[in-house]
């Protein structure tokens, strides 16, 4: 690499380069004014200097700049101030870089890895460099020397490894098209997991690989010492800051803050944040001891170049360590959810409906709607406990034959004007925060709990999307439009199901009762006969998908049940039903029309929703499994993909199959709102659905993307333009709406996590039976192996090996930790020791031990120990045996569990009193409403990883 170099010679006469004045003169960025009391010959110099680095800064950094200069205090002072730019006298360029100077670089390049390696040595993370400047990050990226992405740490190796995802365009002509590497501390350079950054690829000799070992300590994480990897993958370092993530971050005092070095000068204190990916921040404050056994919120200020750790400030207490509300508000603060109350003027904005005050229907809003009153027998399904009633059905025969699917879904957009204070409220939220014991909703109650609930006995105002469907189910006519419903029933998923096979629930569905034997029999068949032809509809709808590749995914929903006091009895796996999958393709049916409605309308500014194609490299761990089973898995496409599972069956293992489909789970991309101009139309497609079009359309009530499509579809409907949102803005809120989703997802996974650990946390592992359960084997590593758990849909860490080189041995019915060898093959880990070999296969049953590990800065963590390399046999009054109980065919768990822990929960968020939602509330909700408390209120929907996909496949469930 060639080098430039400039020249000024500098002698008594105080002559300079003219270069180094004009560009003072004429170039901003280079300009240099003269200081007070300068000399014109010292000040030139300076300038000179100065032309050096904006030149080094506008090249971006790829080529050296050397100044000769006979100035030996210029040189002293100023030689090793810039990176790249050095300062020579004649006789040192002479001697030393003129054979060389087209490798100028390249030896900067070497003394730097060299420095680098022995700050490590020394245990010195401190960050050596300092970050280019912003036009130079910018001209990088723009170049494609530089590369920008969002930086995620590895939580489990939070020392060890961090990855860059690409966020943007840059590293053209590269190998680096996946994730890049950003190994160690020291390659991170003081940036922070979430922070926008720009990296440099390092020499492809200097590429690494992510280790394959599982993380046992944060002891052995620090010191590096799990050194295996898989083949290497692009390696990079973080050379600027494109946008920093610093928000409030919860974190606690160390419990002993004067030991330890935990102390620091002046009295400051490295608190430890509540996110392990965080690094400790360091803060001033006198009430470290009062607030020892505390969570507090603390911001980040600066991190200083000589810093190993950022400073902050402390902001304020959430308060004690292990309360379930601070833990809570922990879970809401650490994903940036605001649970604040409505203002009261969004309050005041709203309708009211009081026995003073009660709320009628506009008459001329009526006129302008379509009443389905006398010729729609319409109703709900939902979960038990659900008060929030978006959406509800119908379905009837029409006069020629055909059948009419009608889809009714609440009329937010009726009550929420755009830009009104309910509105930008609203946005703001993104979406209702679904938590194990209670919600945090993105509307006032007044709607969500009343006047848009499509709760059963009342005139609702409704969105509908009316199908007219002839004998095969084929669509001849569709109707969009505003309507009038009164919802018939109100039936909850069970309920409806045990009346499609024959069992009458009458006490579960309460607009049946008290009616004579002939009305009775009247409503029932006509009930049943809706719900059956919604089912036939539902079949061919999904096959015609499934056809077409959509991709049938596999979940575990545990539900949290708590007892009558809100103490947690137990977690509850999920039976599937079909009434489940009926609904839910209801819903998506519903949302591929309303896209294509305002698609067609709006080509460049409608917002609808995107699965991108799953990246290739993500389905290693499938292809894995299944070729351990000597089967294979085509991901070429969403259809071969489906296909391909579809095959995958183990008739003596019906787990295997499942965990396959979760497998393909965890390697999809997330579905993503967008604005119709801001990608092409070959990327609209969804993926995991396969529909070319698609949106939310079907729960306005808790997503405000859906409130958005409501406007589209209306201005659609009427030829409106007016007050819609363009391109740009729109993506820009798409943003901001899957920027909330994703902090919702992540919430209610680590309130599924809190709620398990609290579960498990005051059980006696050796003698609850609740705590040995059955796990299978579906990753292995080099120090042990992940294992899924049926029981609990959840997966773990299973250790082999500890980090003193021990290893495990299942002897007599006992564990034991001796002196011995592992060894991994392709589908198996093999341990030897004194008393044998044991081996361990993908997809081997193994009996495992559930604890939980205390912590006093971070969550409760749960922790798998192995009892038995044996399947768990357990007593069971069903018939079958332990495979059918874990394979969650659906048939009704016969578990018991004792309370052994009591939690005392808060209220949930506060509601509008039953008085203030009109005269006939109160007894309309006793009569029809499903619970008065909701004991087992929403499915924590969690598996392996917190898939936006889900909330497509089954929206109607949650």
């Amino acid at each position: 690499m060639n080098s430039v170099t400039m020249h000024t010679v500098k002698g008594n006469q105080g002559k300079a380069s003219m270069t180094g004045s004009q560009g003072n003169e004429f170039c901003h960025y280079a300009y240099s004014e003269r200081q007070p009391g300068e000399s014109l010959n010292d000040w030139q110099s300076r300038t000179v200097y100065d032309g050096a680095v904006w030149y080094y800064n506008h090249l971006a950094g790829q080529i050296p700049i050397l100044v000769i200069t006979e100035d030996t205090k210029l040189i002293k002072e100023l030689g090793a101030k810039t990176t790249g730019v050095f300062l020579l006298s004649m006789e040192e360029y002479l001697k030393k870089f003129w054979s060389s100077v087209t490798n100028a670089l390249d030896i900067y390049e070497s003394l730097s890895a060299s420095l680098k390696e022995t700050a490590d040595m020394k245990g010195n993370v401190k960050a050596k460099k300092d970050y280019l400047p912003q036009e130079v990050v910018a001209a990088g990226i723009k170049s494609g020397r530089y590369v920008q992405g969002c930086l995620q740490v590895n939580k489990h190796r939070p020392q060890q490894e961090a990855f860059l995802q690409r966020t943007g365009t840059g590293m053209k002509n590269t190998d680096a098209e996946s994730d890049i590497l950003i190994p160690g501390a020291n390659n991170r350079n003081r940036a922070v997991h979430g922070d926008i950054v720009a990296v440099e690829l390092l020499p492809r000799m200097e590429w690494q690989g992510r280790s394959k070992s599982l993380a046992q300590s944060e002891d052995m994480q620090d010191k590096g010492t799990d050194s295996e990897s898989n083949t290497t993958m692009p390696t990079g370092r973080v050379v600027g800051i494109v946008q920093r993530n610093w928000r409030d971050y919860v974190a606690s005092f160390p419990q002993n803050t004067e030991g330890q070095g935990q102390r620091s000068k002046g009295g400051r204190i490295l608190v430890i944040p509540y996110d392990y990916r965080i690094p400790r921040i360091r803060i001033s404050t006198r009430q470290a001891e009062t607030l020892q056994h505390h969570r507090v919120i603390v911001r980040i200020d600066s991190w200083p170049l000589d810093s190993q750790y950022p400073n902050g400030h402390f902001v304020r207490t959430l308060g004690t360590i292990g309360s379930l509300e601070t833990e809570i508000a922990s879970i809401l603060v650490e994903n940036n959810i605001s649970v604040r109350a409505f203002s009261e003027g969004q309050i005041k904005e709203l309708p009211t409906n009081s026995e003073e005050k009660p709320w009628t229907m506009d008459p001329e809003e009526v006129a302008r709607r379509r009443d389905l009153h006398q010729s729609h027998l319409i109703f709900s399904i939902d979960p038990k406990g659900c008060e929030d009633v978006d959406d509800t059905l119908s379905v009837r025969q029409l006069p020629n034959g055909n059948l009419e699917l009608g889809v009714h879904i609440a009329d937010v957009s009726y009550f929420v004007k755009p830009n009104s204070l309910t509105d930008l409220e609203a946005k703001a939220r993104a979406t209702t925060v679904y938590l194990a014991d209670r919600r945090h909703d993105m509307l006032p109650a007044i709607l969500s709990a009343d006047l848009c609930s499509l709760i059963g006995g009342v005139d609702r105002y409704a969105m509908t999307v009316l199908w007219e469907l002839d004998s095969n189910y084929e669509v001849q006519n569709v109707w969009y439009g505003r309507t009038i419903i009164r919802s018939a029933y109100k039936m909850f998923y069970e309920a409806a199901q045990a009346l499609h096979d024959g069992n009458v629930p009458l006490e579960d569905i309460p607009e049946l009762e008290n009616l004579d034997a002939e009305t009775l029999e009247h409503r029932l068949n006509e009930l049943k006969w809706c719900i059956s032809k919604l089912m036939h509809i539902a079949r061919h709808l999904r096959s015609k998908r499934e056809s077409g590749g959509a991709v049938q995914l596999e979940g575990v929903e545990v539900q949290v049940q708590l007892g009558e006091k809100k103490e947690i009895e137990d977690l509850i796996p999920k039976q599937p039903l079909e009434i489940h999958e009926t609904i839910a393709e209801c819903m998506i049916f519903a949302n591929h029309w309303v896209a294509k409605k305002i698609a067609e309308t709006f080509p460049h500014s409608s917002l609808l929703r995107h699965h991108p194609l799953p990246r290739q490299e993500h389905f290693g761990n499938l292809n894995h499994c299944a070729k351990s089973k000597g089967m294979t898995v085509d991901t070429s496409s969403n259809k071969s993909l489906a296909e391909s599972l579809d095959q995958c069956v183990d008739p003596k293992d019906p787990v295997f199959n499942k965990i396959l489909r979760t497998l393909a789970t965890y390697a999809m991309s997330n579905a993503l709102y967008f604005s119709t101009g801001s990608l092409s139309r070959d990327q609209y497609y969804h993926y995991g659905l396969a529909l070319d079009k698609y949106t939310h359309f079907t729960s306005p009530i808790r997503r405000y993307a859906d409130v958005i499509v409501h406007r589209l579809l209306m201005a659609a409907i009427n030829g409106e333009e007016e007050a819609l949102p363009g391109n740009k803005e729109l993506q820009d809120l798409c943003d901001h709406i899957n920027t909330k989703n994703r902090a919702s997802q992540h919430a209610q996974k680590a309130s599924q996590e809190l709620f398990q650990s609290l579960f498990f946390k005051d059980k006696d592992p050796e003698k609850d039976e609740c705590c040995t359960v059955d796990a299978v084997i579906f990753e292995l590593r080099a120090n042990g192996m992940l294992v899924f758990i049926p029981r609990y849909g959840m997966k773990g860490a299973v250790y082999l090996k500890d980090k003193s080189g021990l290893v495990v041995d299942v002897s007599e019915g006992k564990l034991h930790w001796l002196p011995g060898t592992l060894s991994k093959g392709d589908f198996s880990l093999t341990v030897t020791t004194s008393n044998g070999s044991t081996s361990y296969h993908l997809f081997d049953h193994i009996t495992v031990r559930i604890s939980v590990t205390p912590s006093h800065a971070h969550p409760l963590m749960l922790h798998l120990e192995m009892v038995d390399n044996k399947p768990h046999q357990i007593e069971t009054s069903q018939e079958g045996n332990n495979q059918d109980q874990i394979s969650n065919v659906p048939n009704k768990t016969d578990i018991v569990k004792e309370v052994t822990k009591e939690v005392k929960l808060a209220e949930s968020v506060s509601h509008t009193d039953a008085n203030d939602l009109g005269p006939n509330y109160s007894d309309l909700k006793s009569k029809y409403g499903q619970t008065s408390e909701a004991i087992s209120i929403y499915s924590l929907l969690q598996q392996f990883k917190e898939m936006a996909l889900r909330e497509d496949l089954d929206e109607s469930q949650s």
